[in-house]
């Protein structure tokens, strides 16, 4: 039999947590028509891919993006398919554009996810022609993708569309029961054309752009749980997923989900699986990651319910450019400081007496609770700077040399070399490596939460898998495994497939052909390094990446390779599709 493309003797993982074994892939009409053990006939194949000494894997699954506008500029993804990612999860965290209107959907996105808003504005004022999930659908799969693509509908979407975003963000307006109604109708709607399931956020920290409603938190956040329930019970009745967040400010409303996903007060009911934000080792709560998994573990005993908490297996390191960085929204002077966009304005509010008294008095109070950053300016050093007698030191540093607290000095190197002029960096968490073993063979934790797509000057996760995988590699090779390679292969990869409900993450006789050839030798610390490069898409503004491309020796999707010895395919993401959007249950 002729094969359209032969893997030829790669050490195969077939996605199911098996350990490898060497094996001769034929590919076929886009599907693995193959596995031997026996070379294949090659006569006639167009193209053999030479595997020896490499892995065979299925193609990686991130399940956390937020790519929902860059899909319509630059379809190809790129950055996450040249590090093996064949499929993607978009409309996380509450945030969609399936119903909001586009400078809704914009104000929504863009301040939340760090992606400027006149690219969020000009994508959809292009491309949307779409009224309902149908349509939104169906212009996914007109585009040249290049991953496939599976998304949520998000809460803030379904509100703002609903309530319209100025009644959607205020404290004491209520959904009428007409309102609530259509909310579920919308869910429902969404559903029915294939979306995977609803995305909800309760943590506030989550501002809006634009001028109308500038910094009111995300309309999600607004909803009482009697509206949340109402949706939730759709998901119910359909047997779909809910990702969220609980208010980290309110720890208890966690119960509240294990309440929505279990069965315990009514056994006839479906269990709602919940993937909720996120699990990690963080600097500023030591020990919540144990804290959550336990959680996780009683609770779904208890309720009868199954939730999962996403973690990034990797060091979770930020840069920052002055503070426009999340972190800065926990607290008010923070919010106060990016409400204001022009750059010499926000140097003078940074200046005055009487602000910089409210932001030590807030930042004192916020310094020893829990939160997404841990506020010591010993860990935040310096990368870019006017001033570059400073590159290299930390906020402390400078603030003994000056004799002054290290708030006082991270402020004031902030207005004397313009606020965003300053690049810096710290880890928040994640920093040890024993505890992020420990993490990594949890059965609580889902491996994600890249992010990619979104904080586009703060951080890049697109290559996570790699990394993982790195970790796992040289665990085993110094005897002290973590986890063996086949089931650190199926955590990113057809464990999270198949919670999803993803026709993906496998790599078997008669799975779509989506995989990465890796080379373990070139499996080195070159994936842990800083890269910038322009994104054409976005003016071509310089964000973080990932660029250790001596790794991939080849990434294909639907049996056709796009990417191979560090470049594209002429074409790939332009005028050729490879990609589909996978209908949530479609097999």
């Amino acid at each position: 039999m002729s094969f359209d493309l032969i893997v030829r003797d790669g050490l195969w993982f077939d996605g199911t947590g098996a350990e490898p074994r060497r094996a001769h892939l034929g590919i076929r009409d886009g599907r693995v028509a193959t596995v031997s053990a026996e070379p294949l006939d090659e006569a006639g194949c167009p193209e053999v891919i030479d595997a020896a000494g490499r892995w065979v894997m299925p193609g990686f699954v991130d399940i956390h993006t937020h790519y929902d506008a860059e899909v319509l500029l630059n379809p190809g993804l790129d950055e996450s398919v040249r590090h093996g990612v064949t499929t993607v999860v978009l409309g996380c965290c509450s945030m969609s554009t399936v119903y909001a209107t586009s400078e809704d959907a914009a104000d929504l996105f863009s301040r939340v996810e760090a992606v400027p808003r006149k690219h969020v504005i000009a994508a959809l004022e292009d491309f949307r022609d779409w009224t309902d999930p149908e349509g939104y659908i169906k212009r996914l799969d007109s585009l040249p993708l290049g991953p496939n693509i599976a998304s949520f509908v998000g809460h803030s979407d379904l509100r703002t569309a609903v309530m319209g975003l100025g009644r959607a963000t205020e404290n004491r307006s209520l959904p009428s029961r007409a309102e609530l109604d259509r909310m579920a109708q919308m869910l429902d709607r969404a559903l029915d054309a294939g979306m995977l399931g609803m995305s909800g956020m309760d943590a506030p920290i989550d501002k809006l752009d634009g001028d109308r409603y500038r910094s009111r938190a995300l309309p999600s956040t607004y909803a009482w749980w009697h509206e949340r329930w109402r949706l939730i019970n759709v998901l119910r009745e359909r047997g779909r997923i809910l990702q969220s967040a609980p208010n980290i400010n309110n720890p208890l409303t966690v119960v509240m989900f294990f309440l929505a996903s279990g069965n315990r007060l009514f056994s006839r009911r479906r269990t709602v699986p919940v993937s909720l934000l996120v699990a990690a080792d963080s600097k500023s709560a030591k020990g919540a990651h144990r804290v959550l998994s336990l959680g996780a573990a009683l609770g779904n005993r208890i309720f009868r319910s199954k939730i999962k908490f996403q973690h990034l297996p990797l060091p979770f390191t930020l840069y920052s450019d002055g503070i426009d960085l999340p972190v800065f929204e926990e607290f008010g002077a923070g919010t106060a400081a990016l409400h204001i966009r022009d750059q010499l304005d926000r140097n003078e509010l940074m200046a005055d007496t009487e602000y910089r008294r409210r932001f030590r008095r807030e930042f004192a109070l916020k310094k020893h609770k829990p939160g997404l950053w841990h506020k010591d300016f010993r860990d935040a050093v310096i990368v870019d700077c006017p001033d570059t007698s400073l590159i290299g030191k930390n906020f402390a540093q400078i603030a003994d040399e000056r004799g002054i607290a290290p708030l006082d000095a991270f402020l004031d190197v902030l207005v004397e070399n313009g606020e965003k002029n300053v690049r810096w960096t710290t880890t928040v968490g994640n920093h040890r490596p024993a505890v992020l073993d420990e993490m990594a063979k949890d059965p609580n934790f889902q491996l994600g939460f890249s992010d990619a797509g979104a904080h586009l000057r703060n951080m890049a996760f697109y290559n996570f898998p790699l990394r993982f995988l790195k970790r796992m590699r040289d665990a085993e090779q110094r005897g002290a495994t973590v986890l063996p390679l086949g089931r650190a292969v199926h955590r990113l990869t057809g464990e999270l497939a198949g919670w999803f409900g993803l026709d993906a993450g496998h790599l078997r006789e008669g799975d779509r052909a989506d995989f990465v050839i890796i080379d373990p030798a070139k499996l080195d610390d070159a994936v842990d390094a800083y890269n910038e490069a322009a994104a054409p898409f976005f003016d071509g503004l310089s964000r973080m990446v990932n660029r250790n491309d001596a790794t991939v020796v080849a990434t294909a999707i639907g049996g056709r390779v796009v990417f191979r010895l560090g470049e594209f395919v002429p074409g790939y993401g332009r005028d050729q599709q490879t990609g589909h959007y996978l209908r949530a249950g479609a097999r």
